[in-house]
């Protein structure tokens, strides 16, 4: 092989693309159900987007973006997130004047240079909900009841919601300095990049896997909210009760984004040990204000596809459309393909499915293809089929064959197919 894919990059096809677009086709479906709809934003955005959104002291933009310069000298980065994109889309395009609450989701890829391991990749997959233009707390409920939700409507079993405020540009610069004091103390303790986030955004240390144990002697910002945020918090908690979502609420969660506010949250899989969140998000209601628009309050999580897929409970199935009937056509010699593709469209107009099989392999081949295809029928064509004016119909299930004239395969394997319900 000269080429092989990228490190940290997958290729998708067959049996796991059909999973994949299962998944996304049962996820837009419950989604839409609450009133979003889909938003698709450019895979690449002006770097400072994300520098500014996403914050200089976070790990995405200080080692794990796809930064390069255009032909005009322009800087443009892979997106390594969508919430900061979508706001974008919604200032340029002027949704921020039509009032009320705008509810958009996506699905499609991210990058970041990250270290591959199970289930994170450098090119990878989210789906994701952003809600703007309330500050309603309700509406933090109901992200978190959709985060939930696209779980179980997959099947996944109860889910674990850890839960907290962060704080807002009231009251979170004064938790940064006693934080900024309180780590003074520690130096010695703290591992080599924390020794640098102290500096730039303390914050930071709260997602730090290397410091578990100083983080547990630290001040918690939940003790220090202004009376809006922690009107919010207690809010937002009495709504969840009364909705019967349950939640633990973890005072050191802070995500890895600088532009979250009061709310944050992620859903954990209790049973998945060290690498069990699956998603997570919040509130973030001074992001427009720094993509350049005015105040605007908005919520939204999204979550990884590559690690929900790859730990889907064991009876996961693709539900199957109604099947009005699929046939594999097998040509013996040449000079029989317009017959065959012929056959082939009109079962498909009458909402089958049809192969044409193009290839000049074997009879068994076929025949193998068919079988691994999932195809209920085989139609069979040579040089005495196209003579005698029919084709042999070989029932894949039963092994039965009947020879079936031209013009009637589409309905006969239509009708066989109903019997068969």
């Amino acid at each position: 092989m000269k080429f092989k894919r990228p490190r940290g990059t997958n290729d998708l096809f067959g049996a796991q693309m059909e999973r994949w677009l299962e998944v996304e086709r049962r996820l837009s479906s419950f989604i839409r159900a609450y009133g979003y709809t889909e938003i698709r934003t450019p895979i690449f955005e002006s770097a400072d987007l994300f520098i500014r959104a996403v914050g200089e002291g976070t790990d995405i933009v200080s080692t794990e973006m796809y930064t390069f310069s255009d032909k005009k000298g322009r800087r443009l980065t892979l997106r390594p997130e969508n919430t900061a994109p979508v706001m974008r889309a919604y200032l340029e395009n002027g949704l921020h004047r039509t009032g009320g609450l705008t509810r958009f989701y996506y699905i499609g890829p991210m990058f970041r240079y990250d270290r591959p391991q199970a289930g994170r990749y450098r090119q990878f997959h989210q789906i994701g909900v952003e809600a703007i233009g309330s500050r309603n707390p309700a509406v933090d409920a109901e992200v978190i009841e959709i985060s939930l939700g696209i779980y179980g409507t997959l099947g996944f079993p109860p889910l674990d919601v850890r839960l907290n405020s962060v704080g807002c540009p009231v009251c979170r610069p004064a938790f940064k300095e006693i934080l900024k004091n309180e780590l003074e103390g520690m130096k010695d303790s703290l591992c080599v990049n924390c020794g640098e986030r102290a500096l730039i955004n303390p914050l930071r240390i709260f997602d730090c896997k290397e410091c578990d144990e100083v983080k547990r002697r630290l001040p918690v910002i939940t003790d220090h909210l202004c009376d809006e945020c922690r009107e919010h918090f207690v809010r937002l908690k009495l709504i969840l009760d009364g909705l019967g979502i349950g939640f633990i609420h973890d005072p050191l969660l802070v995500r890895g984004l600088d532009y979250y506010s009061k709310t944050a949250f992620e859903i954990l899989h209790p049973e998945l040990g060290a690498q069990n969140a699956l998603c997570g998000g919040g509130r973030y209601d001074g992001l427009a204000e720094d993509c350049g628009g005015v105040f605007t309050p908005a919520v939204g999580f999204s979550a990884g596809l590559e690690r929900l897929i790859g730990t889907l409970p064991e009876n996961f199935a693709i539900d199957g459309e109604v099947d009005e009937g699929s046939a594999y056509f097998v040509l013996l010699e040449g000079s029989v393909e317009i017959q065959a593709l012929a056959a082939a469209n009109e079962l498909r107009e009458g909402g089958g499915r049809a192969v044409v099989d193009l290839s000049g392999r074997g009879l068994k081949k076929q025949l193998k293809a068919a079988s691994d295809g999932g195809f209920s029928f085989a139609v069979i064509i040579g040089a005495d089929e196209m003579r005698s004016g029919e084709a042999a119909v070989k029932d894949l299930v039963s092994g039965e064959q009947e020879m079936v004239s031209f013009n009637s395969l589409a309905s006969y394997i239509r009708n066989r197919t109903e019997e068969g319900r």
